[in-house]
């Protein structure tokens, strides 16, 4: 009978045993191999030394022993990798031992991915007064610290309160098992459904399907560090609308996550453009209506190379109309944000969940933030920045936090009901006589919630879209007299004497009005212009305007009444112009395109003048 020998074979995943005979041939040893490791006959590769030399190969005709394989050696195994590298395929290992069994293949962001490859460790210059050796050592006083060493953070000017996300990763990722049995789970606040030992809520509940209870705590770090407008003309035009009426006002943010250099391994949001979206504003109330166009202005902006990064609303009110102060109104005595904006603000948060490849879920918070307008200790308007931590979102998501009407900076943790459970919420306080005790949170200050975030304009403003000394109107402004039109097109252009194409259609609004105008759309025919704007190319955008549907705008634009100097410059078929314009004419309140020879509009009535 042959000798039975034990072979240990080591590989990303642990070490098995796998049982074989000394006459055994290679090929049939590699399928036990395949077999207990779960892979493909080619899905792998073993080596007897672990810098990846001395490859074994199936054979039928080499037996184990004729490798001089012995009883308890050590094999070590690789899975191979698409690209064949061995970088690729150490690479790959990595990722997928930092992913928690079960998680999904996920696709992180591209400022995800590029944070991950960075070293993000401190690196300290040699103290003259307390390093004690030569140029090229190292002592505790010099040594390179961590990303998320807090006495580093706390002595920055200002201090930083929150370490970043990729840094809180570093930190679960840096022990000796490199984050192998890391899983960021997100919290649920509902029954787990699936439990046959007792009847369904409310008549039967047990500890398998009971959600655990809620402790608020300060969240240790946040998604995005730094919130920066790329230049003051954004949000000058945002304020517009309060100037003018004196009512409240809300837009979405559109911009970019980029590296923020001033935290290790921090993230910063830019906002390129603001999209004001439906609503109804009070002085001191705001109303967001259903928004048809959301679905379309998401996908222009992902063509310009933007995304959702947030929202922006306004808390102004005027105190010197003379001097042009506002009311110094949010405070430490007062409240940052009340705990309906919070509630809103996770709600928003869970829409734009954050691509996470740690968590069983493949998301895990959010990178959507939220930034007020109002005014500072100074009387000046100041623009605040703030997200709610991964607790906060979760009560939202769950339905589990309401406001409370008569005291802003309070929330309130709903009672279990027969309809839904709710687990126990609790917050830690300081009494009278300085103990920490723990308080169920009815109410709830939404301070334990709140993120704070710091926003910023640059020194040397950017311009991803073109500023004009007569813009385009900003979208869904009715209400003030400015409409988006062909009537407001054609005055846009005719005001506007720059020469380069490029510069007068680089205009977020206008892009947005050019794709969802209701007269003709250009939805599917105005890729190639976005391509231009995304990338500055003024020849692509050259390309554009010979094309039928910019001299159909034109040809629209000359209806209105309009005189538009250089109009010609700009159209690829100027000479049908007068054609059209003898032909038919558009009405000023509804775009109509109307017949000849008639004074009244034939869709809405109204006169033609």
């Amino acid at each position: 009978m042959a000798e039975t020998i034990i072979i240990r074979v080591q590989s990303p995943e642990g070490v098995k045993r796998i049982t074989a005979t000394k006459r055994e041939t290679v090929a049939t040893f590699l399928k036990k191999v395949a077999k207990e490791f779960g892979f493909r006959n080619n899905g792998f590769s073993v080596y007897t030394n672990r810098n990846r030399t001395g490859e074994i190969t199936a054979s039928q005709n080499k037996s184990l022993n004729l490798l001089k394989i012995k009883h308890g050696d050590m094999l070590f195994l690789y899975p191979s990798s698409p690209a064949g590298s061995s970088s690729e395929t150490m690479d790959t290992s990595v990722s997928q031992g930092l992913r928690p069994v079960g998680a999904p293949q996920v696709v992180e962001d591209e400022i995800d991915q590029y944070l991950i490859k960075q070293d993000g460790k401190i690196y300290r210059n040699r103290d003259q007064q307390l390093c004690r050796h030569g140029p090229l050592g190292k002592c505790v006083h010099c040594v390179p610290l961590e990303p998320f060493d807090e006495d580093y953070l706390n002595h920055l000017e200002p201090p930083v309160k929150h370490m970043s996300f990729h840094a809180y990763i570093r930190k679960l990722t840096g022990g000796a098992d490199k984050g192998k049995f890391v899983a960021l789970e997100n919290i649920s606040c509902k029954i787990k459904s699936g439990c046959e030992g007792h009847p369904p809520w409310p008549e039967g509940i047990c500890t398998k399907c009971q959600p655990s209870a809620i402790t608020l705590n300060r969240q240790k770090y946040r998604h995005v560090d730094n919130i920066m407008f790329e230049n003051h003309t954004i949000a000058d035009r945002f304020l517009d609308f309060w100037r003018k009426t004196g009512n409240q006002h809300l837009g979405y943010l559109y911009g970019r996550y980029t590296e923020h250099k001033d935290i290790p391994l921090g993230i910063r949001a830019e906002v390129a453009a603001i999209y004001e979206p439906p609503q109804i504003g009070t002085q001191n109330s705001l109303e967001i209506l259903e928004d048809p166009k959301a679905e379309v202005v998401d996908e222009i902006a992902a063509k310009l190379g933007l995304r959702k990064v947030g929202w922006i609303f306004t808390d102004l009110v005027s105190e010197d109309t003379r001097k042009g102060t506002v009311r110094y109104s949010r405070n430490k005595d007062t409240y940052y944000l009340s705990a309906e904006e919070c509630i809103t603000a996770g709600n928003f948060q869970n829409q734009q969940p954050n691509i996470c490849r740690l968590s069983p879920d493949g998301h895990f918070g959010s990178k959507f933030v939220t930034v007020v307008a109002t005014g500072g200790p100074d009387n000046q308007v100041h623009f605040e920045g703030y997200q709610v931590s991964n607790q906060c979102m979760a009560l939202v998501r769950d339905e589990c936090l309401l406001p409370c009407r008569d005291a802003p900076e309070l929330g309130y943790a709903k009672e279990s009901s027969s309809e839904q459970y709710v687990p126990d919420v609790f917050y830690k306080d300081i009494d009278k006589f300085g103990n920490e005790i723990t308080q169920l949170a009815r109410p709830l200050p939404v301070e334990y919630l709140i993120i704070d975030i710091t926003t910023t304009f640059p020194k040397d403003p950017v311009y991803t879209f073109s500023i004009s000394q007569n813009p385009f109107p900003i979208e869904n402004r009715d209400v003030l007299g400015e409409t988006q039109d062909f009537h407001s097109l054609a005055t846009y252009l005719s005001q506007n004497t720059s020469s380069i194409f490029l510069d007068i259609i680089s205009d977020f609004h206008l892009l947005l009005f050019l794709v969802t105008n209701e007269v003709m759309p250009l939805r599917d025919s105005i890729s190639l212009l976005l391509e231009a704007v995304r990338t500055k190319n003024e020849e692509l955008a050259q390309t554009w305007k010979k094309s039928e549907q910019w001299a159909t705008i034109e040809q629209l634009c000359s209806t209105v009444g309009v005189q538009i100097s250089g109009l010609q410059e700009y159209g690829a078929m100027g000479g049908s112009t007068h054609a059209v314009s003898a032909a038919m004419w558009a009405c000023q309140h509804c775009t109509f395109m109307n017949q000849p020879g008639t004074d009244h509009c034939e869709m809405c009535s109204l006169p033609r003048t």
